[in-house]
């Protein structure tokens, strides 16, 4: 039999993740701070180099201290797996199209001047020009997972400053592929340079091109055979199916597992279902991204930080006010506006994940040493918990260059996809279809989604914006841009499911307007108690239908008749919106309907 003891001691590290989470999450939320903070600071405190120096002395803090960072190694990879593929899923031709002058213009001079500046400074110190020039492109970039959600929590992700430091961030998650793939290069230490590289070169072409002929062929099929199901457990093992295949095909080829995820999140933008997955697996690449903090925060010594803080702490500054006047000057030379350019500067001047990754797979093949490698993981951690204090300097400033910068604001970037104020429509069969038509017919941009996978292809293949996925989710509903949503429209045509929609619509966004679709007249009541604008019964419209026809027919005339509808259907409406008189509209609109049928 397994002994409980050893089988709890394995399980000490998610155990004492999920602990962390439970608690670290909601305490910083409810101090609007951001959470990874929280993980950072309790791998610090919960790691080798905090608490766990002390278990010689207290051998009881063994059971709640992480060892090593080996311990949850591969929990950590698979959160920047799960970013990675995220960040391909979201990637889109539409996206870059809009943003191409911000992602690879700003973007591309920021990382290589940043990396060509950092990395000289490392050379004048005396470091080898190849550990210089990889460490310098690592301290160039900047967080994704920590700016991202500061700017979403300050509402400034449509700003031009929040478009540009987007753009910027863009650029440099597609720059860690190639980068990690060149560390793969040159660390083979398999025969000379020439034939590694050879070697290399073809491995990673046959990987890549297996994944995307595999992709391309038989991801569409495996989702639709999933989504035909209707199942959640299946759809979302699915996704990790998908994800975890490539990262392993990748590996196999000598390419970086990260990358592999990236060109299945690729593959996977441009189809129906590119929203579900979103959804799906958010809350995974979340939870291990924390996990992936922790392991961070493990990198920092607080004793080490104690005995030179003036040191560590002058190295963190040095390198943001580096980035941060490239960044100034790039802009500058780009035309762009003075607060756009001081508020990216400030956002990104600090360093990111990605410097992790990329230092530890430089330290794995020996191409960075120990003690740079390590210095520069933790000037990179300080950085990093600076980021919110500079966020809030940077929308102070931002905010005495507005007025200058409004005037400039006509030459900004459009809007990327999920800012233009798009109509939601839940729900692409009959009903949907004809509101989407009537939408494209007065140029007003809508997405929708809908649970039917074969009606969803079938759109698709017709041009539609219709994605897979239950708009009842609300995560869902976030990634159609419900933050910035015109109006949500619920054409569904059961009555639960309809309040399920209208009562997460809501509850995400109480000032949108939801327009929804009611079985009849005491459903639609029940619409109103839920807080939609307008609920529209199919009797009473089919009643007030059938009447406008006969009144034509018989000789009335057309404005006459046009306008006595519409006010018939105005005290429709002010009779369903009165809760305490909820049975009597019940029983007028059965009365009418059965009239005029």
């Amino acid at each position: 039999m397994t002994d409980p003891v050893a089988s709890g001691a394995s399980y000490k590290e998610a155990i004492l993740f999920l602990a962390t989470a439970g608690v670290v999450v909601p305490l910083f939320l409810r101090l609007r701070i951001s959470p990874v903070l929280g993980f950072i600071g309790a791998g610090a405190l919960l790691g080798p180099s905090g608490l766990g120096r002390l278990t010689e002395s207290f051998p009881w803090l063994a059971n709640v201290t992480i060892g090593s960072r080996t311990e949850i190694a591969h929990l950590a990879e698979l959160g920047v797996i799960f970013l990675m593929f995220m960040i391909g899923v979201e990637l889109s031709w539409e996206r870059l199209r809009i943003l191409r002058r911000l992602v690879f213009g700003l973007g591309s001079l920021q990382v290589l001047v940043s990396g060509a500046v950092l990395g000289g400074v490392l050379l004048l110190l005396g470091i080898a020009p190849l550990a210089a020039a990889l460490v310098g492109l690592a301290l160039a970039l900047s967080s994704t997972a920590i700016v991202l959600p500061v700017l979403a929590d300050q509402k400034r992700l449509n700003t031009p400053a929040g478009r540009a430091s987007f753009a910027v961030l863009l650029f440099q998650d597609l720059a860690v592929a190639p980068v990690l793939f060149a560390i793969a290069v040159l660390g083979r230490k398999d025969g000379d340079a020439v034939s590694g590289l050879a070697l290399a070169l073809g491995q990673a072409a046959v990987a890549v091109a297996i994944i995307v002929v595999a992709g391309r062929l038989g991801l569409r099929p495996l989702f639709q055979l999933v989504a035909r199901t209707r199942s959640p457990e299946l759809f979302m093992a699915a996704c990790l199916l998908v994800i975890v295949a490539t990262s392993l095909v990748a590996a196999a080829s000598g390419l970086s597992m990260t990358l592999g995820a990236f060109v299945a999140g690729l593959l996977l933008a441009e189809t129906e279902y590119r929203r579900a997955i979103e959804a799906t697996i958010d809350p995974f690449k979340g939870l291990l991204l924390g996990v992936f903090f922790v392991s961070v925060g493990m990198n920092l010594d607080p004793a080490q930080l104690l005995s030179t803080p003036a040191t560590i702490l002058g190295l963190a500054l040095a390198v943001i006010a580096l980035k941060g006047g490239v960044i100034l000057a790039v802009a500058a030379a780009l035309r762009l506006p003075r607060a756009v350019a001081v508020e990216a500067a400030l956002l990104l001047g600090a360093g990111g994940e990605f410097a992790f990754v990329l230092i530890g797979s430089a330290l794995t093949a020996s191409l960075v040493p120990e003690d740079l490698g390590q210095a520069a993981l933790i000037v990179t951690t300080v950085t990093m918990v600076m980021i919110p204090g500079l966020a809030a300097l940077a929308r102070r400033l931002g905010r005495r260059f507005d007025r200058a910068a409004s005037a400039q604001q006509s030459a900004a970037e459009p809007l990327p996809e999920t800012a233009r104020g798009r109509v939601i429509i839940a729900g692409y069969g009959r009903v949907g279809r004809l509101v989407g038509e009537m939408l494209d017919r007065h140029k007003v941009p809508y997405i929708a989604l809908d649970m039917d996978a074969a009606r969803v292809a079938e759109q698709r293949r017709q041009g539609r914006p219709v994605y897979f996925g239950d708009s009842a989710n609300t995560e869902l509903l976030r990634r159609c841009g419900i933050a910035t949503a015109r109006a949500l429209v619920v054409t569904l045509d059961t009555p639960r499911l309809v309040e399920a929609v209208v009562a997460a619509g809501r509850a995400e966004r109480p000032d949108l307007t939801i327009v929804a679709r009611a079985r009849d007249a005491r459903h639609a009541t029940a619409l109103y108690d839920l807080g939609v604008d307008d609920a529209v019964p199919e009797t009473i419209e089919a009643s007030l239908q059938l009447s406008e026809a006969v009144l034509v027919d018989v000789g009335v005339p057309m404005g006459l008749v046009i306008a006595s509808i519409h006010e018939r259907r105005d005290e429709f409406r002010a009779l369903l919106k009165r809760k305490e008189e909820a049975p009597a509209p019940e029983f007028q609109a059965r009365r009418t309907v059965g009239k005029a049928g």
